[in-house]
Formats: structure tokens, C-alpha cells, sequence
């Protein structure tokens, strides 16, 4: 079977078969179970990361405005609700200050749903972000309704399971819609449930624990109703393939290969990865990240952290060889930071497009391109076999 063919293979049950892979959801471990099966046939030796993680489903979302449907998704983690309320609406923080929400349904837009708003356990939350989900709980609002300013999409703005107010976000046109009326009557209906769960990083390896070795990582989870082909059913499928390409080949360093989940939603799958091999990062000759790579409007981008001057001249030389990739600027918003902030030299590989489907149903396996992914393959394997002569020291800045 050729690079393409087993990459498309790869994605096409990723995306398509198993589809939605929120971590903790029968998706995410069937994910998990296909990704160890393929790094067993690989001849990896295969290690399952279980941590605990909320499992959340939502069988129904119910908007109405003065009795019309509106189409809007539940929050992640929305607790249930089946609320009929005036409502207010609130742009800014200093409208949101002002607010008497007791008992009502706050309606936000603007300032406010720039950006999915930061889980209050997350270590890079910004200080607004803190002050509204303080002010929100502080006013104890019956529900919630976020307006995602983005036509056409329906990413979902509040994505905490730590958050108790029931909360559902709707898309532009019909955020416009209930900011036209005056005093609309609202009802909110949200059937959901949030249990106990688990999720799981899956880890191959090839080699002795004790060598140097690379990492080669991407997440294989994603948000709750998008089918995750550009982010990330795309960077999966290189991963599987790359163990496919490079798990029985000699190499003179060793070879590690992680699906991390819980890269969507808190708890970081990260996390538990380090928990268990942070001692060993001393030992990393690199790290490569596959996030967001092959999306058919986008050239390849790569971006490298804390490398060597040696190191960046060997990618640069390298990468020379493919006219399809562009440098970019450091971006922290993926598994690459977990290593890149702790001295590992890493590499990002994404997509530089000006679009963005990532965390929407749009995101569907048309908008992935088996000629760019392969590329992103042939590249990855290439940085691999140039550095099998290098150690840490070689690589670290």
C-alpha cells in the first residue's frame, strides 16, 4: 500500500467511521483502540495512558425565540436546563458589570465572545477571562446564550466542565435575531449529562528506553460535534502512517510515537504524559508535532522552538526540498509547547490558510489534501533519518 493510501485510510476511519472524538465519548476510546492497533502492526511496543476525564453527552439543544427555533449547541459540559426567562443582553465586561442576571437568561455577544471563553483551571486563562466567569457565577444567571459573531459557525463558546451555568451557543444570524427583538421571551431546553470517564494518550516505541530518542506527537481528539478532519483527524493519520513507514526500520535513535488526547477540553492529556516521562526529556534529541497539516487551502507550515544554530540549518537545507512548506513565527497552541517549554527542540508542522474550519461541523475530510499530507510525511521522515547521527546536545539551544 503506498504513503497516500494508507494515509487516507488512516483518516477516513478516523473521520468519517468513527467521526466526533471528544475525549471521554465511545468515539475517543474507539479512536484510542484503532490508533493502538495500528502501532501494534507496526511492531511498536504500545503503552495506554489512562487518566480521568468528565463524560459528557447531550441528546437535545432547544432554543425558541417568541416560540420560533432558533439553531443553537449546548456548551461543552452544559449541565441540563429547561428554563423560560427575560433575558439581558451584554456586549462588554463593563455591561456585564453592570448586569442584574438573578433568574434571567444573559444573552452575550461582542467583546464578550470574541474567543471561547478560558476554563478557570487553565494555567494560560487571561485575567478577563477569569473576571467574567467570576462575575457570571457571582450573578447566578438561570442560563446562558452565547453568540458566535463567526457566519456559519456553530463553535461552541463556553467549553468548561468545572462551569454549573447551563449555557448554549447560537450562530450569527440568529445571535442577530435575538439582539434584534426587544424583550423576546426565550426558552432554553438542554437534555445533558456529565459523568465520570476516562481518556487515554496511546504511546508506541521503537528502541531501548535508555537511548536518546524523538518524539513524534498529534492530538486524535476533538471538540464535541465536528468530524476533526483538518484538527486533527489529518495530523493522526500522518502519525499512523509515519509508524507504519518508520516502526520496523534500524534507527541508531530510539523512536516514540504519541496520540495525545484531552487536547480540546481540560484535562490536558499532556498532563499525564508528564506525570509519567518528564525525567526523561533530557533525553530528547527532538520533538515533532503534527497539528492542523494537509488542509487543502493552506501550504505546509513549520515553525521551529528552541533549537541549536546546527539544527536549524540542517531543517532549513532540508526543508529547501520542498518548495510546498513555509516557515512561520512560534505558535504555542498545541503538544509541541509541552516539550518546547521545558528546553526540548520542537518542530510544529500545521497549515498556513487564511480560513478556519478547526472545531466545526464544516471541518469534513473534502478540505484535507492526501498530496499535502504525504508531503508532510516525506518531510517528518526525512527530519527523522537526518537526525539519527545527532544527540540532545547536538539540537539544544
Amino acid at each position: 500500500m503506498t504513503t497516500r493510501a494508507k494515509l487516507v485510510e488512516h483518516l477516513e476511519r478516523l473521520v468519517i467511521e468513527i467521526g466526533a472524538r471528544p475525549h471521554g465519548s465511545p468515539a475517543n476510546h474507539a479512536a484510542a483502540a484503532y490508533i493502538q492497533d495500528v502501532f501494534r502492526s507496526a511492531g511498536l511496543d504500545v503503552e495506554e495512558q489512562r487518566y480521568a476525564c468528565p463524560a459528557w453527552q447531550c441528546e437535545e439543544t432547544r432554543l425558541t425565540l417568541n416560540g420560533d427555533q432558533l439553531e443553537a449547541g449546548a456548551n461543552a459540559y452544559s449541565p441540563p436546563c429547561d428554563v423560560i426567562a427575560p433575558t439581558v443582553v451584554m456586549g462588554t465586561v463593563a455591561e456585564l458589570e453592570a448586569a442584574e442576571l438573578n433568574g434571567r437568561i444573559g444573552i452575550l455577544y461582542g467583546d464578550l465572545t470574541k474567543t471561547p471563553l478560558s476554563c478557570k483551571s487553565w494555567f494560560l486563562a487571561s485575567e478577563q477571562d477569569l473576571h467574567i466567569v467570576r462575575l457570571l457565577e457571582e450573578k447566578t444567571p438561570a442560563a446562558l446564550i452565547t453568540i458566535q459573531s463567526r457566519p456559519g459557525s456553530l463553535e461552541r463558546l463556553i467549553v468548561d466542565w468545572e462551569f454549573s451555568i447551563p449555557s448554549a451557543t447560537v450562530g450569527a444570524a440568529d445571535g442577530l435575531s435575538l439582539l434584534r427583538h426587544h424583550e423576546p421571551t426565550v426558552r432554553l431546553r438542554i437534555q445533558s449529562e456529565q459523568t465520570p470517564g476516562w481518556s487515554c494518550n496511546v504511546v508506541g516505541r521503537q528502541g531501548r528506553a535508555d537511548r536518546p530518542k524523538i518524539v513524534l506527537c498529534a492530538h486524535y481528539d476533538t471538540t464535541v460535534d465536528t468530524p476533526g478532519a483538518t484538527d486533527n483527524g489529518a495530523g493522526a493519520a500522518a502519525l499512523l502512517t509515519l509508524a507504519q513507514l518508520l516502526g520496523r526500520s534500524q534507527h541508531s535513535l530510539g523512536l516514540e510515537w504519541i496520540a495525545f488526547s484531552g487536547h480540546e477540553y481540560l484535562p490536558l492529556g499532556d498532563d499525564e504524559y508528564l506525570r509519567r516521562y518528564e525525567d526523561q526529556f533530557p533525553q530528547i534529541v527532538a520533538a515533532i508535532n503534527l497539528d492542523v497539516v494537509g488542509n487543502a487551502l493552506g501550504a505546509t507550515s513549520i515553525a521551529l522552538f528552541t533549537s541549536s544554530q546546527p539544527f536549524q540549518e540542517l531543517l532549513v537545507e532540508l526543508v529547501k526540498q520542498y518548495p510546498g512548506a513555509v516557515w512561520v513565527d512560534p505558535w504555542p497552541e498545541s503538544n509541541h509547547s509541552t516539550f518546547a517549554w521545558r528546553g526540548v527542540p520542537s518542530l510544529a508542522f500545521s497549515s498556513a490558510v487564511g480560513g478556519n474550519i478547526t472545531h466545526q461541523r464544516a471541518d469534513t475530510i473534502e478540505w484535507v489534501s492526501p498530496a499535502k499530507l504525504t508531503e508532510v510525511v516525506s518531510l517528518v521522515a526525512a527530519v527523522v533519518n537526518g537526525l539519527q547521527t545527532k544527540s540532545p546536545a547536538w539540537t539544544r539551544a
